[in-house]
């Protein structure tokens, strides 16, 4: 348990620090970049992430972390599938870009794709590391080389900006921040054997690989579908808007279910292989999920107009009712990010292929039909699209570890309960903003402190699980403190409850 909670206070300082650069290079691109720019830029990174989850999953990081047995062996025959299929594709990519640009209409697309495709001869040997680091939870290296990667990255997509790189600012800012990253990991790992070609055991990585391979390529694809969509059938200002409205519902994402994912699935695989009740740490978890998420996605809704204009300025005002509907769609997620990780515990990874390709297929065939009446029905349709992914993928994780309605209302019924009192707080500090009582800055300050006190007082009152949880590292922070001043020291309170 102590690993975990180390190896989630590191990777949460990472998120926590690129979630600062995240709104930072937001705003400051935001205002040197148009819509359009920025939608070439989008409809880029969708294609090159297609692709990349094509290679990048088909025998690298989860094969590794849920092997229970690892040898050199097995680390060199994942990087040489990866590392070739990463070269074989990235090359075709380069081929294509002048056929996709001519096919999206955007004549800046081969470009863009050239310099991308600089990606995929790095992408294998980052990759595996990392895995290997996250297999025995060492996230203090991972979280130092993301930072490094993610400052490099920000650093020279702005200034490429303000020299008037336009949509290649960003891309040229991503390969450099894959760089700098690949170097810091290969210099801390050292070990560059595991790097030689071999092909022992590639069966058992290939068939690992195509289930795993295939729910990420396919999750990835869906993901990447609407700017396609919206680029071929509008144009590339729909697609920046869609692009910067996901980038800001994401925000939960990125501030809490990227800080613990890395930690998630070798975290779960670790407990059950010591026997514990994995059905009780499923539902612990989401209700320590939906007590953080749905608040979040409730304050970032109501609040939608202050926060854009302030974040991203005037100019991107558009995006607040795709905002609104985004946030509301994806209220339905409370556990998407503990579907694959418990699947792959329970031994039934081809599950999680059965789920997206039961569910994903009819969700694009809704978000392209929708694209025709803009971009507004295409934020819409997840209205539809999300509920119905999140009620497959829960069918599935039911199955193996015997859920029921019941359970799920148990779960989460006292995090329905804050998230009340939150939407109606919030409700009340956009009303003074949007009556010009206050201004946006002063209503985002006014709204986040009364929403935190709020959210507080409502967990006290409902006794939500997530208290018990937070009692050992508040009882050591304070008894820090009191060593600190000289104070007798508070004993920290020991649990049991696991954290996943």
């Amino acid at each position: 348990m102590k690993s975990v909670q180390r190896s989630i206070f590191f990777s949460a300082i990472e998120r926590y620090a690129s979630l600062l650069l995240f709104f930072v290079s937001t705003a400051v691109l935001s205002r040197l970049l148009t819509p359009g720019e920025f939608g070439v830029y989008a409809v880029i990174l969708a294609i090159t992430s297609v692709f990349s989850a094509s290679s990048q999953e088909f025998g690298g990081a989860n094969y590794l972390i849920q092997k229970a047995s690892l040898s050199e062996g097995n680390i060199r025959t994942a990087f040489t599938i990866t590392f070739g299929l990463s070269i074989a594709i990235g090359f075709l990519l380069y081929l294509l870009g002048g056929v996709l640009g001519s096919t999206l209409g955007a004549d800046g697309l081969q470009a863009g794709i050239a310099v991308a495709v600089f990606n995929f001869a790095t992408m294998p040997f980052s990759a595996t590391i990392i895995a290997l680091y996250r297999r025995d939870m060492q996230f203090g290296v991972v979280a130092a080389s993301n930072l490094a990667c993610n400052f490099t990255m920000v650093g020279v997509s702005i200034a490429l900006a303000k020299m008037g790189y336009s949509y290649l600012a960003p891309i040229w800012g991503m390969i450099a921040g894959s760089v700098v990253q690949t170097a810091y990991l290969m210099v801390t790992r050292q070990n560059l054997r595991i790097f030689r070609p071999s092909l022992e055991g590639y069966s058992d990585v290939i068939k690992f690989g195509l289930y795993s391979g295939g729910v990420v390529l396919i999750n990835v694809f869906y993901s990447s579908a609407p700017q396609l969509f919206l680029a071929r059938i509008l144009d590339f200002a729909a697609v920046g808007l869609y692009s910067r409205a996901g980038n800001v519902t994401q925000a939960f994402d990125k501030l809490v279910i990227q800080a613990i994912s890395p930690v998630i699935m070798p975290a779960i695989c670790a407990q059950t292989s010591a026997g514990a009740d994995l059905k009780r740490i499923y539902l612990h978890a989401i209700s320590l999920l939906t007590v953080l998420h749905w608040p979040f996605l409730i304050f970032m809704a109501v609040m939608a107009k202050p926060i854009i204009l302030v974040w991203l300025g005037p100019s991107w005002l558009e995006v607040v009712p795709l905002v609104r509907l985004l946030c509301i769609a994806q209220l339905s997620l409370f556990a998407a990010c503990l579907t694959y990780p418990v699947l792959v515990a329970v031994g039934s990874v081809r599950d999680t292929l059965l789920s997206s390709l039961i569910s994903l297929p009819p969700s694009l065939l809704i978000i392209f039909a929708a694209s025709f009446f803009g971009v507004e029905a295409v934020a819409a349709s997840a209205l539809l699209t999300l509920p119905f992914q999140a009620a497959v993928a829960i069918y599935y994780v039911g199955r193996h570890l015997d859920l029921r309605l019941a359970d799920f209302v148990q779960a989460t019924q006292k995090s329905g309960m804050v998230a009340l009192c939150i939407c109606a707080t919030a409700a009340a500090c956009a009303t003074l903003v949007e009556h010009g009582l206050i201004g946006p800055v002063a209503g985002i300050f006014v709204a986040c402190a009364t929403i935190g006190v709020v959210w507080l007082a409502a967990l006290f009152a409902v006794q939500h699980p997530l208290l018990q949880e937070l009692k050992a590292p508040v009882s050591r922070v304070l008894s820090a403190a009191g060593r600190f001043t000289g104070r007798v020291p508070v004993p920290a309170v020991r649990t049991d409850r696991d954290v996943f």
